[in-house]
């Protein structure tokens, strides 16, 4: 069996992976998008389908005001006696709760609270009990990974919250999972910060409460000694077992826009390791705990096929099904027809902290073409709509369209860091407004059809709107928008050309 990583690409970080016996599922964090933890399904691990999301409705999840990389963090999904559950903390609200739904392809209850702090929550269904873990202060004071025993029926503590592990040593540890698998209880934590020192460590214990030694092998997972190579920022994982008996990894990793430019900003993406047991009970991951863009796997291990990195193109689309919004989109204001979307623009400004009318799609390759056409018979004179490269509200490139004398005027404008670069402006008569965004590894080209040709209002390098320029943990987001302050504003009639 040969795969390409990452397996699911663009901005899906923190994913966790369960399995009902016919299919695997898999979520990932959103932060301050919504719908919120977008949910996969695979048959084989190797190519995943977004099915739709776990949280789609205000009274599950209001994110109204919520800052850049706050809203929903780390969410782990399980599988239990024909309910699926997804376990999740909300930064900027509630804490930690879970949602749950019998039907996989239908809708998940509202939140079921969890009266206990911590982030990077996850469950373990151990023979009549639950476990509830996360990462924070247990009820003595003590910080690290912390254990209690919870009713899945009602949310409710069952017992004190003890630290069982403050980790191997690594700064920032997070993301627990706990596994009873033969006479261990097996712990797997991440350490080093979600950056280039990131690792996957593992410890285990006779009992859920510990005490719990480490794995001879750790860090089992780590790229942070590959200078160099594009694939880095690796841990943050979760592991199961396939019907032959395989068992792997799936984690979080990153891909840097050049062998020696250390900027990424196509987000944490999701990646896939072999996991082989070994017989003093511990296991390891891949041929040499690293995390690769080719594996070549069979029954005897793994190997890395020595092939370079591939670049593809793609052409950005929106599809309603996977479409994303900034916080709290109020859906009268979107309409989904084919190929085609409405936007009815409010007050709401995309370098604002509102709920700005935008609907986009992840950017999921580092070449990646997207080409919206605009009706500008259906702008109002108060309308400023277009298309916008967006990591948060200081930091995207947007190519947009308002009315003036001499019919349309297109502008493409540069904000980083809340400051806003203005580029040339372009002056047309045409109604059929054609915009387009040339995205490179290195590069993002805003493009408007001026006459007969493509002309270029901005361009800038892709790096202003990396993790490490931003902060932040979120991925860039392709979409388009609309802003209105009138006291009527109509809908903006937008044609996305499809692959």
């Amino acid at each position: 069996m040969k795969y390409y990583n990452p397996v699911i690409k663009g901005f899906y970080p923190d994913p966790s992976i369960c399995s009902d016996g016919d299919y695997f599922y898999l979520v990932c964090s959103s932060f301050q998008f919504f719908p919120a933890l977008p949910l996969f399904r695979s048959k084989n691990l190797t190519h995943w389908e977004q099915i739709g999301h776990c949280i789609t409705r205000k009274s599950q999840l209001d994110l109204t005001d919520i800052a850049p990389s706050g809203g929903i963090f780390a969410p782990t999904i399980r599988y239990h006696s024909g309910r699926f559950y997804v376990v999740v903390t909300d930064t900027s609200g509630c804490g930690n709760f879970y949602v749950y739904t019998d039907d996989i392809n239908g809708e998940w209850s509202d939140p079921v609270l969890v009266n206990r702090g911590g982030i990077d929550p996850s469950l373990l269904f151990d023979g009549d009990k639950t476990y509830f873990m996360s990462n924070g202060e247990d009820d003595f004071g003590e910080n690290g990974i912390s254990l209690c025993e919870i009713d899945i029926e009602t949310g409710k503590v069952l017992s004190p919250c003890k630290c069982i592990s403050k980790g191997t040593g690594g700064r920032f540890i997070e993301a627990p999972h706990l596994y009873h698998i033969g006479d261990y209880y097996y712990l797997m934590v991440a350490e080093g910060g979600t950056e280039y020192g990131h690792t996957e460590c593992l410890l285990r214990s006779k009992t859920p409460f510990g005490e719990y030694e480490s794995c001879p092998y750790n860090p089992i997972l780590t790229n942070r000694h590959l200078g160099g190579y594009i694939i880095q920022g690796a841990g943050h994982a979760d592991i199961i077992e396939d019907k032959n008996g395989q068992w792997w990894m799936v984690n979080l990793g990153f891909r840097q826009i050049h062998q020696w430019r250390q900027f990424h900003h196509l987000g944490r993406e999701v990646f896939l390791e072999p996991v082989y047991w070994q017989e003093d009970g511990w296991f390891k991951v891949g041929a040499d705990g690293t995390s690769r863009h080719v594996f070549e796997v069979n029954e005897n291990g793994c190997t890395y096929p020595d092939e370079p990195v591939l670049y593809p193109e793609s052409r950005w689309d929106l599809d309603p099904k996977t479409a994303c919004f900034i916080r709290c989109p109020d859906y009268e204001n979107y309409r989904f027809d084919g190929n085609k979307v409405f936007l009815k623009g409010c007050d709401q400004k995309l370098s604002g902290k509102g709920n700005v009318t935008f609907a986009g799609d992840i950017q999921r390759e580092f070449y990646c073409t997207a080409e919206v056409n605009i009706n500008g018979e259906t702008l109002g004179d108060m309308t400023r709509c277009g298309i916008t490269a967006y990591m948060d509200e200081n930091n995207h490139y947007d190519l947009s369209v308002i009315r003036a004398e001499c019919g349309y005027k297109i502008s493409g404008v540069i904000n980083i860091g809340g400051v806003k670069l203005r580029s040339k402006e372009i002056k047309i008569q045409d109604s059929r407004i054609k915009l387009k965004i040339d995205a490179e590894p290195q590069l993002y080209k805003l493009l408007a059809f001026n006459g007969n040709a493509w002309d270029m209002p901005a361009s800038m390098e892709s790096k202003y709107l990396s993790s490490e320029v931003c902060e932040g943990f979120t991925g860039v987001v392709i979409g388009i928008f609309c802003e209105d302050e009138s006291e009527d504003p109509q809908f903006a009639e937008f044609e996305i050309k499809q692959i």
